[in-house]
């Protein structure tokens, strides 16, 4: 059971996790163990609210596939354990980015005062350049 607050918990039969052997250096030991883990979430058929589920779908991550299944790769650790955890910590951290919900944007205007003052920039500037231009007869 993944517990993400208070509320929401995912239980592990939604969780595919499989070992697979890890990349890159380790010696020996890389070609004997697999060590890396492989963590598959479906988000659709997941027990998650309705609203998580679609914020998570919408969000543009790329573990997340078109088909709604989060998919993440831990191979840091050379122990599988560390990296079973470590996945289930990325997912766990994952789901609750989505939980806060994001705030409305309300339309703002410049005041009155910020806007003469980048106008009056805007002509001092131009008038410094003009000082440096050539003078013609």
């Amino acid at each position: 059971m993944l517990v993400i607050n208070n509320h929401i918990a995912i239980p592990d039969n939604e969780i595919e996790i499989s070992a697979i052997r890890a990349q890159g250096a380790g010696g020996q030991n890389v070609n004997k163990v697999s060590s890396a883990i492989h963590l598959r979430f479906d988000i659709k058929t997941s027990s998650l609210p309705d609203v998580y589920k679609q914020r998570l779908l919408t969000l543009r991550d790329h573990r997340i596939t078109k088909d709604g299944i989060v998919i993440i790769k831990a191979q840091q650790s050379r122990s599988q354990e560390k990296n079973r955890e470590a996945a289930l910590k990325r997912l766990q951290g994952l789901i609750r980015k989505v939980l806060v919900s994001p705030k409305k944007r309300k339309a703002t205007k410049p005041s009155k005062s910020s806007h003469e003052k980048r106008m009056d920039s805007k002509t001092k500037r131009g008038r410094a350049k003009d000082l440096r231009k050539k003078i013609q007869d």
